[in-house]
């Protein structure tokens, strides 16, 4: 027996399972996102530096025949090299900010549909409250509070009260405590 290729719908992924690989677009939108992070941290900010510490440094201070890039042309080569980076860099931080802009947007979405079904939720329990509160209101014609309540368990404990000092008690066999 043949296995088909196509992933069963009714099975959860698992190891024997084929997983399409993503698309180029996807994969190329994920290296934007990480090239976005990277750039907005201090460790790249610090390597940036030193790089461009390192590059003027070999360039004024090793013998002539070693410099590649003239301090009295204004580093022209760091400057095409700076611009470069940030030429490449701007629009891959766009990239990335686009991709996020659209899973908040998804977010955002999913945020206030679940806010309707509470609100539907909410509102069908307070109908369904109002519903029993009638019932109770057409079968007692009183709405039981707490201070009813209250009074008429005082009343119950009052009862109780008079029934265990009353003569002939018969929770003692009808012999008096002396």
């Amino acid at each position: 027996m043949a296995r088909s290729r196509s992933p069963r719908l009714d099975a959860p992924l698992g190891r024997g399972t084929v997983r399409s690989r993503p698309t180029s677009r996807d994969r190329f939108g994920r290296f934007t996102e990480w090239v976005a992070r990277a750039m907005g941290t201090p460790a790249f900010l610090l390597m940036l530096t030193l790089f461009c510490v390192a590059w003027i440094c070999w360039n004024t201070l090793l013998p002539e025949s070693l410099r590649f890039d003239d301090a009295a042309l204004g580093f022209t080569a760091l400057t095409l090299m700076l611009s470069l980076q940030a030429s490449y860099a701007a629009p891959l931080i766009l990239l990335a900010q686009n991709r996020q802009d659209d899973r908040d947007r998804v977010q955002i979405e999913q945020d206030r549909q679940r806010a309707e079904r509470n609100l539907a939720d909410t509102e069908y329990l307070a109908r369904e409250i109002v519903a029993l509160r009638m019932a109770l209101e057409e079968k007692n014609n009183q709405v039981v509070t707490r201070d009813v309540l209250r009074q008429e368990l005082k009343a119950m404990l009052a009862e109780l009260g008079d029934a265990d000092e009353a003569p002939g008690d018969t929770r003692t066999g009808g012999r008096s405590s002396s």
